[in-house]
């Protein structure tokens, strides 16, 4: 009963924010600004125009930033010294380090490491690379994520490497987004062999996306010391966060949700995200990018890519930033 009496008044909670992002993706977050356009918001959520190289090898952006994560998390070291060959000669990631966990959560955060090795080693093989990007694995950046979801600053700032539910917690803030990526990345590749890679990285995702999850829900109304908030109020802001840079709609949702968004809507637990007919979210490549950098915009690098990702991608649209910035210069000066 007293399970029962936490989640309804978890769910209640989170009715009215949920409620108002329904309403604010089915009316278009473009109409509330003057000027805006259906078709501005179409073109926004539009995949990308690229071959299957382009598109598959910009997926090593976020191979690389999760084998890091991973691997520094569990081991206090990362590519460089498990395979440093398929850095390419990339920077070190900024601030990342051994994380205080238990024996359980090191174990499966150390073979997720692993897997993300072969995940990068799999693509460079079959497509070629690039070097790894400069990644910003540090506190700091994590508790920036975590203020901006929760609305205000935390105090103390969020430390991703303090425990096992903190890691988890900044872990679940990048899985889901890969595998997000995958799934919108497969209808529009061309050969079947490319398919099947992607379909074969986009499982793995999928299965630490959930293990991820899983071990959130087990402790989804403990509160996260020395916050008042649980682990499940922590997940549903970061999913809000996320759709909220995404741009596109709701695609993403926290453990705990009014069962009028679980599945068949009967359900409050949502251990598995999906959409109203219990399939996976796709998401664009811009739409990652404008995630993972915490920009909202995928010509604005920040977040997890201080330098912004790489691939043919992710430079096309570092491009236009800087024919942006060249242009606005240009009327600058003329005044």
């Amino acid at each position: 009963m007293k399970a029962m009496h936490m989640a309804t008044s978890s769910i209640s909670y989170f009715t009215t924010a949920f409620v108002l992002l329904l309403a604010l993706e089915y009316l278009g977050l473009d109409q509330l600004v003057i000027g805006s356009t259906t078709s501005c918001a179409r073109n926004r959520c539009r995949p990308v125009r690229a071959n299957d190289t382009d598109l598959i090898q910009f997926a090593l952006n976020l191979e690389y930033l999760e084998t890091e994560l991973f691997l520094n998390a569990a081991l206090g070291r990362g590519l460089d010294y498990i395979n440093p060959n398929l850095t390419l000669g990339g920077p070190p990631p900024i601030g990342a380090q051994k994380a205080n966990l238990d024996p359980l959560v090191r174990s499966i955060i150390e073979e997720f490491g692993y897997q993300e090795v072969g995940h990068v080693r799999a693509i460079i093989t079959r497509l070629g690379g690039f070097p790894r990007p400069q990644l910003d694995l540090s506190r700091e950046n994590f508790a920036r994520l975590m203020d901006a979801a929760v609305g205000y600053p935390l105090n103390p700032p969020f430390n991703i490497y303090a425990s096992s539910i903190n890691f988890l917690l900044g872990s679940y803030c990048i899985p889901h987004v890969g595998l997000n990526g995958y799934v919108g990345t497969i209808p529009n590749l061309t050969r079947p062999d490319n398919r099947r890679l992607v379909a074969s990285l986009m499982g793995v995702e999928a299965g630490q996306d959930a293990v991820i999850r899983a071990l959130l829900y087990k402790f989804a109304f403990l509160k996260v010391y020395p916050y008042e908030l649980t682990v499940a109020d922590f997940t549903n802001h970061i999913s809000w966060l996320r759709n909220e840079l995404g741009r596109c709609g709701n695609k993403d949702e926290g453990i705990i949700v009014p069962e009028t968004l679980g599945a068949e809507n009967r359900t409050w637990s949502n251990v598995l995200s999906a959409d109203w007919e219990s399939l996976t979210y796709a998401r664009t490549q811009p739409e990652i990018l404008r995630i993972v950098y915490a920009t909202g915009n995928e010509s604005w690098p920040g977040g997890f890519f201080p330098r912004g990702a790489n691939g043919n991608i992710a430079m096309r649209f570092l491009k236009n930033n800087i024919i942006a910035d060249q242009n606005n210069l240009q009327e600058a000066t003329k005044h």
